[in-house]
């Protein structure tokens, strides 16, 4: 079954009832259900019984088959959008990184120009990001995968971010110089105009004034500093019949073409001294095209006179002028804005740039219907709230890592309101939460989650242990057994090394051990038992550990020595490791690490036997009983298991005092049960028997009997197999 989401709907296909039959559907007894999965945002939507017992009697039962529709709240990062979000993501690491670093040393980052050069240098790179993934998009190449945001998308990121540069991340240094040539730089990146197609078709005419396109073509080339285009059709004009519009297009030239602009100066002074002498020249011009006779002012065609008076018009710096122009041209409040600081005041600064804004808006308002404009006005107007609530709404992505740049810059309030929450991280979170809708970004989810103080953490919490661990061996019959262990092995060192690396990144010890204990229950489930032990132990799950032990144990009695003693010996490493680590030994309890200790010795035990190292399998059996390993639940299974070493005719493994301990503890065994404690000494052997406590005690005098053979031999020879004493 499936399901869309679309404008807050969900559309179940096929759908659980048909339009109209809502009632019917009511009737059944039934009603609309939906579970949400911790692992990612989906919801499983489903028929369940009414919650209503009244409403369950009187209906009809509901139909045995239930359809099951999968439906998702976000719709997760695929294709392009995938490869977009981690590569920026690895930006958001750095600047967090920098940000702790500068916390730890108390810096300020406005403070520094050194913190803030790299700021911007990040600022930068996602405005690269954004322009790399709209030219990607914008080939028309076969894809083996559609893309999820097409090109529009991206181009709108593009303008906004790199407009947020240009208005608020300036060069160190460069804070308080005239921000004119920066926004015009900006205008014609984005948004080109006049298009290339125009000047070519214009420029392949003889008479290209006689063309409709030819004085809009050039006063926007006026208006938007292109000099080149403008000193090519101005020169064009020499051929036009009228010697004084010939005259007036000469003069024109060099000032559109040497207008003094600020990134040509070392110094703002000097350029202000020539900006003066270059609006001297301007009005010189004003005043030889005032002279020119009204009769003189038009061609076959149109006014030239008033086309060329609102170009000179533009280079006055006249407002209104510039206003008028470029209502004309279908031009907008953003070409406005960037002309203002390029003729009107080619000394406005930033902090100077939201009143000339705020003036222009009242006649030219952006386009409400368009987020991308309200976006760039709130920038222009040095609103960033308002601008991260309209970016919030074009791609949340936009909204969560312009905040999380406005922080630190003091553009928004670092303090959280009544939601405990601060404004960036209220959008580094809704951000995460997009992300969350494919588990297998986790590890990038958690990162963003981390990074919003206490909720964030608790929430990043709850992913990780979600985490989905995959560590059950595939279960594809036609895959080998070692393709299987290989498979898991890789999965293993991947995502559970993973996890608990960024818990050990993030302090998350809590977490740590619980990804831990969940591991360590899936190697039960899987027959995994040295990586249960070694996780059980990591994770300082004493308990678990012990219910490792016992399961364990549990396999000597169904299966027998021979697969107990291959099991165990995967635990070895795991108890080598526990003695050698100091810490873990002090914390955790003696009797969970005694009960470990006795696992491996008794494989151990088993494993020499079966290999005839007799010699070796009887140390085991004495050590197990002196160092008081051996559990008094399993002295029984131990006595009878070493019944085979006693009855060895070649050679004597046990000294008479072996002997005598072994004697002592047959004995011991036998007053606890007359005492009435047989459970706690025979319930072991009486399930490997397969018989109650009779069955144990009759396989116990068989024990008895060749112990008495084996110290009466000791008698005889008088050495048993070693000197008496030679433990000590």
């Amino acid at each position: 079954m499936s399901a869309q989401q679309s404008t807050g709907t969900v559309y179940l296909a096929p759908p659980l009832f048909e339009q109209g039959a809502a009632e019917e559907f009511q009737k059944s007894g039934r009603t609309v259900s939906f579970a949400a999965s911790g692992r990612d945002q989906t919801l499983a939507i489903y028929a369940a019984p009414n919650a209503d017992p009244q409403i369950r009697r009187s209906q009809a039962p509901p139909p045995e088959e239930q359809q099951v529709y999968l439906a998702s709240c976000q719709r997760p990062p695929s294709s392009e959008r995938r490869v977009f979000v981690t590569d920026t993501s690895i930006i958001f690491a750095a600047l967090q990184n920098l940000l702790k670093k500068a916390r730890g040393k108390n810096v300020n980052i406005l403070q520094s120009e050194d913190d803030m050069q790299v700021v911007t240098k990040l600022a930068n790179d996602y405005i690269n990001f954004c322009k790399e993934c709209c030219m990607y998009a914008s080939q028309n190449i076969s894809r083996t995968e559609p893309l999820q945001l097409d090109a529009e998308h991206y181009r709108r990121l593009y303008t906004c971010f790199s407009l947020f540069g240009v208005l608020y991340m300036p060069e160190p240094g460069l804070e308080n110089v005239p921000i004119g040539d920066d926004l015009m730089e900006w205008l014609n990146t984005h948004f080109i105009e006049p298009s290339t197609q125009e000047g070519d078709e214009l420029s392949s005419q003889e008479r290209p004034w006689e063309d409709p396109a030819f004085w809009p073509y050039l006063i926007r080339t006026s208006l938007r500093g292109l000099s080149k285009a403008s000193a090519f059709f101005l020169d064009v004009l020499s051929k036009h019949p009228s010697p004084y519009l010939q005259s007036l297009a000469q003069q024109l030239t060099p000032l559109l073409t040497n207008q003094p602009r600020l990134r040509h100066f070392s110094a703002e002074r000097d350029f202000a001294v020539a900006s003066r002498r270059w609006k001297d020249k301007v009005k010189t011009l004003r005043l030889e095209l005032d002279r020119v006779p009204e009769s003189e002012r038009e061609d076959d065609f149109e006014n030239w006179w008033d086309r060329f008076s609102d170009i000179v018009g533009i280079v006055e710096g006249r407002g209104d002028v510039i206003k008028k122009v470029c209502a004309e041209l279908g031009a907008d409040w953003k070409e406005v804005c960037a002309v203002w600081g390029i003729f009107v005041d080619t000394r406005l600064r930033r902090e100077d740039l939201p009143d000339v804004v705020a003036q222009v808006l009242d006649e030219m308002p952006p386009d409400p219907t368009d987020l991308e404009d309200m976006i760039h006005s709130s920038l222009f107007l040095g609103k960033p709230r308002q601008a991260l609530s309209e970016a919030a709404q074009l791609d949340t992505w936009l909204a969560a890592h312009l905040a999380d740049l406005m922080e630190p810059i003091e553009l928004i309030d670092a303090e959280p309101d009544d939601s405990e929450l601060s404004l960036r991280q209220h959008y580094v979170l809704e951000y995460a939460h997009y992300l969350h809708s494919d588990p297998a970004l986790w590890r990038i989810t958690v990162d963003y989650m981390y990074s919003c103080g206490l909720i964030g953490a608790e929430m990043a919490d709850q992913v990780l242990m979600r985490v989905p661990l995959h560590l059950q061996t595939s279960r594809n019959a036609a895959a080998s057994a070692e393709e299987a262990a290989r498979i898991r092995d890789g999965q293993l060192a991947g995502v559970l090394k993973l996890v608990n690396e960024t818990c050990y990144e993030y302090q998350r010890e809590e977490i740590r051990r619980m990804v831990c204990r969940i591991a360590a229950q899936t190697f039960i489930q899987e027959g995994e038992y040295g990586l249960a032990v070694s996780y059980c132990t990591s994770a300082e799950d004493w308990p678990g550990l012990g219910r490792v032990i016992d399961l364990v144990l549990e396999e000597y009695i169904a299966q027998g020595p021979a697969n107990f003693a291959s099991l165990v010996a995967k635990i070895a490493p795991s108890l080598h490791n526990i003695r050698t680590d100091a810490a873990t030994k002090l914390r955790a309890p003696a009797v969970f690490l005694h009960r470990l200790q006795f696992a491996v010795r008794f494989a151990e035990f088993h494993h020499r036997r079966a290999h005839a190292d007799g010699q070796s399998a009887a140390i085991d059996v004495v050590a197990m009983f002196r160092e008081e390993i051996a559990p008094r639940s399993w002295w029984a299974v131990l006595l009878c298991d070493a019944v085979e070493l006693l009855q060895c005719n070649d050679a004597m493994f046990f000294s008479s005092s072996d002997a005598c301990l072994l004697i002592q503890k047959l004995e011991e065994i036998h007053l606890r049960v007359a005492q009435g404690s047989g459970d706690d000494y025979l319930t072991v052997l009486s399930r490997v028997v397969k018989g109650g406590e009779k069955h144990a005690l009759q396989r116990l005098q068989t024990v008895r009997l060749s112990l008495a053979r084996y110290y009466a031999r000791c008698g005889a020879i008088g050495v048993g197999g070693r000197p008496t004493g030679w433990y000590h």
